[in-house]
């Protein structure tokens, strides 16, 4: 995300703001950028994985639904895995979670508040940005079932393990046997993630359907007024929307508030600088060469004349719009001189006569 967020030049203590986002946005082509984004990301990747002695790297944030856009311009051959789980789940995980650390997650008081707040933007225009995202047929895509993985974890991985091309080891979903090992070490070290995780070895059913009791009757009916009926239809998760009907007595309306989410929108773009392509879908190009592009290779790619070209037509809009600027600068200073000049006038009696006289004499000579 600090990657895709480099061109907006965001406030630094050292200044050259305006020069920095011009750079980006003006000269730099965007193949360039890309080209550079994706060295810096591969340098990265593999050093982890050199030093974890690992063969395959995940990279898993909730909130890459922010710059999915970018991800599929660098790395359109990736594999993308969707962990997909009932929504009054998710938020209730949040609630545990932030509450044992110590941090805020006041859904009544925030889901609708005017103010933005990132973790309202995660379960709302997060949630329907991964939905948008995954909803055409690919075959870069895993759908991953979060019910499906606790009550079957060897059939789910060894799913898993076919659509990213390795081989399913037994006993992989044991995860806790492998805590002191190096993969597992770059995984804690992060200090981020489920603080739950370490307390079972292997994956479990208590947390299944625990958002019945996490949840009070109103953070149930908020949440899901939000989202709508339709969501959780199309998410598979139909019964669960039932049950939050005999729970809240209400019955929900298929639509979602789409005026809370144009809301949320606007305010992360506004926020962030980032824009969105509307109903974004995953975005793949089969044989594309990027993926495995070495350094130099990349320093071949650019277009030397693309680029002059580029620094060219951004040299003539500045000096157009400086232009324009001048214009417009000595329009006001004539309007200005011209105001002057009349509030003088107004201050002499009979100056408009007097004026006239003078201007006539001078350019015609005394007349008699």
């Amino acid at each position: 995300m600090g990657l895709s967020d480099l061109p907006l030049a965001a406030q630094r203590p050292y200044g050259g703001q305006g020069i920095v986002r011009q750079f980006y946005n003006g000269i730099l082509p965007d193949e360039t950028f890309e080209n550079a984004s994706r060295a810096f990301a591969l340098q990265v990747y593999n050093g982890l994985l050199q030093s974890s002695g690992a063969d395959m790297l995940i990279d898993k944030s909730p909130r890459y639904y922010y710059n999915l856009e970018f991800i599929d311009a660098l790395f359109p051959e990736s594999k993308r895995i969707w962990l997909i789980r009932n929504p009054l789940a998710v938020i209730a995980s949040y609630k545990k979670v932030n509450k044992h650390v110590n941090d805020r997650f006041a859904m009544k008081e925030d889901l609708r508040n005017p103010k933005f707040n990132i973790k309202m933007a995660d379960i709302t225009i997060g949630l329907f940005r991964y939905f948008d995202y995954f909803s055409a047929p690919s075959s870069y895509a895993h759908h991953l079932r979060y019910e499906e993985m606790v009550k079957h974890p060897e059939l789910e991985l060894q799913k898993l393990c076919g659509f990213l091309g390795l081989s399913y080891e037994e006993g992989l979903e044991k995860y806790g046997e492998f805590q002191d090992s190096a993969k597992s070490d770059l995984y804690y070290s992060m200090g981020v993630g489920d603080p739950f995780v370490a307390h079972h070895k292997e994956p479990h059913l208590d947390s299944l359907h625990s958002w019945k009791e996490s949840l009070d009757r109103e953070e149930i009916e908020m949440y899901t007024r939000v989202l709508g009926a339709k969501l959780f239809h199309d998410l598979g998760y139909s019964e669960e929307l039932e049950e939050a009907q005999r729970i809240t007595g209400v019955q929900f309306q298929m639509e979602p508030d789409r005026e809370l989410l144009e809301l949320r929108t606007k305010q992360l773009a506004d926020a962030s600088g980032c824009v969105w392509k509307e109903h974004y879908q995953l975005q793949s190009n089969p044989g594309s060469p990027r993926d495995d592009m070495s350094l130099p290779e990349l320093q071949q790619s650019v277009n030397a004349q693309q680029l002059q070209l580029q620094i060219t037509l951004r040299a003539l809009e500045r000096r157009l719009e400086k232009s324009y600027v001048e214009q417009r600068r000595l329009q006001s200073q004539l309007e200005a001189t011209r105001q002057k000049i009349k509030r003088v006038k107004a201050m002499i009696p009979f100056g408009n006569q007097l004026s006239h006289l003078a201007s006539t004499y001078l350019i015609g000579g005394k007349k008699r």
